[in-house]
């Protein structure tokens, strides 16, 4: 039907239904021709009211009122005109199916069955007859022949020989009023005359006599009664389907067998317009249509969704008119189909409600015979809704949006009918030229991919053509590009390929991975290499995107041919540069900001360093998650990446230790107080172990097993092990070494407060008692050691320990040797041995006994012994034997020195480290000596160009710990020679000479 704009003015009522589009909207005119028709069928209804049904005839005129919106003064002026209209010719509607279990009355035992019905029209007797009531009505006994007339009467054909026939005859009956009107139906048993011999053939049982005895008693030609049903109009519903009760005319065989009865009750030349012109098919199709918009309109005005039910008072009407048109169960689905299938195309509701229709079609599409208009109507419905499906599948990004929690449901729905549909015999007897469905659902989808990408390409087209911009805009389009196939992988393929068989995720990748390969191939070969470094930042989030655009290929179904976005990563090979600069450059500063903060304070109880680490840990994470990112494919190129990294890292974690000691040295600058000072430098010390915990991660957090494994047949593991594993393990010993130097001056800042005490000590008073004044030297060590401890690694702990401890020793040593002469007071520097001695060694969780116990500890010990129970002379005397002693001591007691040697042939270098010395031989008239190492290659005739070399000189110390490192260029064949060796010569230094 044509809408408003459409139709022109002033056409009848008497078009032709083909001429009428199937839009959504009626005109004003046609809507008032289809409310006339559908108050002519509230108004003419029959039958009593079904209870799924609405009884009430105003309920379903306010109704109508709204769906066909109609102002109460138009719709009683209209619904006074129809009451003006001639009523309609009442029709019953009766159709014979079959009986059962009915009488037999022939001698075989079975009869020859046919019913006469008609119906019977009485006037209403008065009311005050109590006999007119139902519950005081006796069984009707009369039979058709006698109440209806016989031009009024029907009958069915007679089935022979049987007790259960099947007619399956209609018969339309004509009556005037419902209330003083029965239905009568009369089931008789043909008689016919028979020979006796032919009887006497058909006995089978006793039975059978007795009813040829009774049969021959009878007229002849006389029809033997089986049974009636007398069923009032008033009593039954629009439509009825029943099995009902054959009744007795007497009482001796109340059991009679059934009838199946269908009853419908319709009208016969109704007066509207629509029905003096239009099919009535068409009509109820229109009808349909708008009371179906109506309720669309009303969902979609209260933000829920149809989900194709109809309310209770459509429903009725609906039922109430396909009724009174006497519309088949075909007809009335195929107009349910047509509106609903149009409707749909127009207005936002759920199609699962098509599969009802499609359903009933197939299934009543070989028993129904249509006209060629209405084929031609069935077949333009199904090539719009098809056309109109597929156009949605184009579309399905913006149609059915993950976001709305309902689309996945619709979408499915819609592909399900599309499928259905295209399944069905209907269609395929009159669609015979439409191509295969799974082919046009691959190409819409195909097409609509490309649609959608330059949708986007347009949409995010940068105002200002620069590179920094072209560069953000594409970074924008693969994020747009990759949520999508994430999308088309997680939520929509499943529905496509369950229901169609089509892979939607492959269409769609395939095809945007060669959209996107030439858009950003078109785009970078505006970029020359003087990229600016923001270029280059928004070429590598690019990278990282087409990355994930690019594993994505893993999804696909099968793919053999090689993708457009193969080899993508050479596209950026000379932003790489930039890439590493701008990543140590942040890590760099990032790390320089964050010592400028610190305060060297621990993080907490459980952790020993402080804030700078906690950010160094992350820049080095965000160089490992970039190395992550770029996953560089070509092997060797990866391994210069890698090289770069670990080389960069190596340079922060240097630079980290410089810079964190001068700031330890800038906050220390601003107190006085040791403690202080040194607790900074404990910080210090756990920062920079923490440090090299963090490198030592490197190898397994960078996977160096994965780059070994590629570069297997590239590389030589020499080349590897020289370029990677020996360049941390500098990084390594580099840090090892700071930790030393760091203990060292955490141990001189202490120092000077143990010199400090020791001082007031020898100071103090004779007369003062010896704990009081050692209690001051004591509270400081513990109060310092016990910090220490639980801010110290062990390792460095004991190594401050033994540095504190010889420095004690050393102190003490030099306030014995002051002139002294007082036994009390060398017993005060004996006392306060004896509690450094328990300090140090803390109940064993200190130094061990042996490490205490060294030789100027011994000497420190008898000395002050005998001096506090001996003269002067005897000290003296003691002394000078002591030297005596060390003097002539052998070559075997003269000590020893610890080092660690390697030689690199790829180097042509041999690495010394030289550690320590112990037990060396006091030298100097304090007991003690001054050395310091030598390092030489011998024979010298052999080595003339290698320069001897030297360590520091260790003041007062006879168990140095110099930790330095030497190398020497050495050739391999000079080393392999007989005799070549290294020689270290240890020498006390001495102004004049050296020892």
């Amino acid at each position: 039907m044509e809408s408003v704009s459409e139709m022109p003015a002033g056409d009848g009522p008497g078009e032709d239904s083909s001429d009428m589009d199937l839009s959504h909207r009626f005109s004003r005119r046609e809507l008032n021709l289809l409310y006339e028709e559908v108050l002519y069928t509230i108004l003419h209804r029959q039958g009593k009211p079904e209870p799924a049904y609405v009884a009430d005839a105003d309920e379903l005129y306010e109704y109508v009122q709204k769906a066909f919106s109609m102002e109460p003064e138009e719709h009683h002026v209209m619904l006074q005109r129809v009451r003006e209209l001639e009523k309609p010719i009442f029709c019953l509607k009766v159709t014979v199916k079959q009986a059962k279990g009915i009488l037999g009355k022939d001698v075989s035992g079975f009869s020859d069955p046919y019913c006469l019905l008609g119906i019977e029209s009485k006037r209403q007797e008065p009311s005050g007859d109590s006999s007119s009531h139902p519950e005081n009505k006796k069984p009707l006994k009369a039979v058709v022949k006698n109440l209806i007339p016989e031009d009024q009467t029907h009958r069915t054909q007679v089935i022979n020989q049987t007790l259960t026939p099947v007619w399956n005859e209609t018969f339309m009956l004509e009556f005037d009023d419902e209330a003083n009107s029965s239905f009568h139906l009369d089931m008789w048993d043909l008689d016919m005359e028979e020979s006796v011999r032919h009887k006497l053939g058909e006995l089978t049982d006793l039975h059978g006599l007795k009813r040829m005895f009774k049969d021959a008693r009878k007229d002849k030609g006389q029809d033997d009664f089986l049974g009636n049903v007398v069923l009032r109009l008033q009593d039954l519903h629009c439509r009825n389907d029943h099995w009902y009760n054959l009744e007795p005319r007497t009482e001796t065989h109340p059991n009679r067998g059934q009838c199946h009865l269908q009853f419908l009750i319709t009208h016969k030349k109704r007066a509207t317009s629509l029905s003096k012109t239009q099919p009535s098919y068409t009509v109820h199709r229109h009808l349909l249509q708008q009371m179906v918009l109506y309720e669309i309109l009303q969902h979609q005005a209260g933000s829920t969704s149809w989900d194709g039910e109809l309310s209770k008072h459509a429903s009725t009407i609906l039922y109430l008119h396909a009724a009174q048109k006497d519309l088949s169960d075909f007809h009335q689905v195929m107009a349910q189909w047509l509106a609903y299938s149009k409707l749909y195309q127009s207005l936002e509701f759920n199609c699962s409600c098509l599969l009802h229709q499609i359903t009933s079609i197939e299934y009543q599409w070989i028993q129904e015979r249509l006209q060629p208009e209405q084929k031609a109507e069935l077949a333009e419905s199904f090539q719009s809704l098809l056309a109109y499906g597929i156009s949605l599948l184009r579309k399905y990004r913006s149609v059915f949006p993950p976001s709305s929690p309902t689309s996945t449901h619709r979408l499915q729905s819609l592909l399900r009918v599309l499928v259905q549909m295209c399944k069905m015999k209907a269609f395929q007897e009159l669609c015979t030229l439409t191509p295969n469905l799974q082919q046009m659902v691959m190409e819409a989808l195909k097409s609509g991919t490309t649609e959608w990408f330059y949708m986007q390409k347009q949409h995010l087209k940068p105002m200002v053509k620069t590179m920094e911009e072209n560069g953000k805009a594409l970074v924008r389009l693969l994020v747009e590009v990759n949520g999508d196939l994430e999308r088309c992988h997680k939520t929509w393929n499943k529905f496509f390929t369950n229901t169609v068989k089509v892979d939607l995720f492959s269409i769609a990748y395939l095809e945007l991975q060669e959209l996107v390969s030439c858009h950003v191939k078109e785009e970078l070969s505006e970029i020359d290499s003087s990229m600016s470094q923001l270029t280059a930042e928004s070429l590598f989030q690019l990278y990282i995107s087409l990355q994930e655009l690019y594993r994505m290929k893993s999804f696909l179904f099968k793919r053999d041919a090689p993708l457009a976005l193969t080899d993508f990563h050479q596209w950026f090979k000379e932003a790489i540069p930039k890439w590493l600069q701008k990543t140590y450059m942040i890590a760099l500063e990032r790390t320089q900001r964050a010592i400028q903060v610190d305060q060297l304070i621990p993080l907490g109880e459980l952790n020993k360093h402080s804030t700078s680490t906690v950010d160094l840990s992350t820049c080095y994470a965000q160089i490992v998650k970039t190395w992550q990112q770029l996953d560089w494919p070509d092997p060797e190129e990866a391994f210069m990446i890698m090289v770069k990294f670990v080389e960069d890292m190596c340079k922060i974690a240097l630079t980290y230790c410089k810079l964190i000691k001068t700031r330890a040295e800038e906050l220390s600058s601003k107190q006085r107080d040791e403690g202080a000072a040194a607790n900074r430098l404990c910080i210090v010390v756990n920062n920079v172990e923490q440090l090299r915990l963090l490198i030592l991660k490197l190898p397994a957090q960078l996977d160096w097993g994965r780059l070994e494994q590629r570069m297997e047949r590239i590389i030589e593991p020499e080349q590897i092990q020289h370029t990677l594993h020996n360049q941390l393990q500098g990084t390594i010993t580099c840090l090892d070494h700071e930790i030393r130097d760091v203990v060292q001056n955490l141990a001189k800042k202490l120092d000077a407060g143990i010199s400090r005490h020791i001082q007031n000590l020898a100071a103090s008073s004779d007369s003062k008692d010896p704990e009081d004044s050692i209690i001051p030297l004591m509270k400081f060590l513990e109060s310092e050691l016990q910090y220490m401890n639980q801010h110290l690694v062990q390792e460095n702990f004991n190594c401050l320990l033994e540095l504190l401890w010889n420095h004690s020793l050393n102190e003490l040593t030099a306030a014995a040797n002051q002139q002294q002469n007082s036994s009390r007071y060398y017993k005060k520097l004996r006392f306060a041995l004896q509690n450094l001695e328990l300090c140090f060694h803390a109940e064993g969780c200190g130094l061990p006994t042996d490490a205490l116990h060294t030789p100027a500890f011994m000497d420190l010990e008898e000395g002050l012994k005998l001096r506090s129970t001996t003269s002067r002379k005897l000290i003296q005397s003691y002394f000078s034997e002591r030297i005596r002693e060390q003097l002539e001591i052998s070559s075997e007691k003269y000590g020893a020195v610890t080092i660690k040697a390697l030689y690199r042939p790829s180097e042509q270098k041999l690495r010394v480290e030289v550690l320590n010395a112990v037990n060396l031989i006091p030298l100097d008239s304090n007991g003690s000596s001054d050395p310091f190492v030598q390092l030489t290659l011998e024979p010298r005739h052999e080595f003339p160009e290698v320069v001897a070399r030297e360590t520091q000189c260790w003041k007062n110390e006879l168990h140095p710990l110099f930790d330095e490192a030497f190398e020497f260029l050495v050739p391999p064949e000079k080393c392999q020679q007989n005799g070549a060796c290294l020689l270290l010569t240890v020498f006390d230094y001495d102004k004049g000479t050296r020892s």
